[in-house]
């Protein structure tokens, strides 16, 4: 059996709603040369690689808030393992994200979930802040990340997928590849019309149960009816979801110019070492 001094570890660390889910399944089972671990299995990942005879193991998953919490993690496990990070400009990262929480049933407006005068919105200020993220990375491993940028993937996918086979030194088949998204994106009129039930149904947080069937009979009942809503939703008309856009535009640009100087700088950092 290999001893962990034999193998190179990679961590795919995301971040969310950067192309991972897409990456996860269509793009690194397909990779040759390397040992694919991916989130299903990412609480027995250390297991997994010490059982493994492969010289190379990829381990993939999607952290935001807890990013720095896995890392620490995964210095204990191997200082040396190299680590893949993907980020996406922030007004477009935190727009993708609050379009999330709405379909899950989350119904407060966009200036309620990244609040800029109180700092009481589903995410903090600094929870948004890239370049620390990075920094985070260079304290626990030896090796500098691989940075990716999320436009990448949509501009030139394959010169995208090129690049994280190089740096892992493996091959893959261009004709393996599915270039489809692996889900697809709901619409704005979905998404308002679900944020206007959410208002209305969602508001109240229930208490869960300490018993694990019944969460779980929580957990699929609210599931089944934002899935319901939403399809619903695509068969209303239009008028029904109101005039006003999901996200103002104003407010996007307002996420963009308070990060702008933290993006430059993930972007000469990327440009530097890639």
């Amino acid at each position: 059996m290999r001893s962990m001094a034999e193998k190179t570890i990679f961590f795919h660390v995301g971040l969310g709603k950067t192309g991972s889910t897409y990456l996860q399944y269509r793009f690194f089972p397909f990779l040759k040369g390397i040992k694919y671990i991916q989130r299903t299995q990412y609480r027995k990942y250390q297991q997994i690689i010490a059982r493994s005879e492969a010289d190379k193991v990829l381990v993939s998953n999607e952290f935001d808030r807890q990013l720095e919490r896995e890392l620490k993690k995964m210095h204990e496990f191997d200082p040396t393992a190299r680590i893949i990070i993907i980020l996406r400009r922030h007004d477009s990262w935190m727009a993708s994200q609050y379009r999330r929480q709405v379909k899950n049933g989350r119904a407060l407006d966009f200036d309620r979930f990244l609040d800029f005068e109180n700092d009481s919105g589903f995410w903090k200020i600094d929870e948004v802040y890239f370049y620390p993220k990075l920094q985070a990375i260079e304290k626990y491993f030896y090796h500098k990340p691989l940075v990716l940028i999320h436009d990448d993937l949509k501009k030139d996918p394959f010169a995208f997928f090129d690049r994280i086979s190089k740096y892992l030194g493996v091959t893959y088949n261009k004709e393996d590849i599915e270039l489809n998204p692996k889900h697809k994106s709901y619409s704005e009129k979905q998404l308002k019309i679900i944020r206007k039930f959410g208002k209305k149904y969602f508001r109240q947080q229930v208490k869960p149960s300490e018993k694990f069937y019944i969460r779980q009979l929580q957990r699929y009942y609210k599931m089944l009816f934002r899935y319901l809503v939403l399809y619903t939703a695509a068969l209303m008309p239009k008028s029904w979801a109101g005039e006003d856009p999901l996200i103002p535009e104003e407010q996007l640009e307002r996420v963009r110019k308070f990060y702008e100087k933290d993006w430059e700088q993930c972007l000469e950092y990327a440009n530097s070492i890639n």
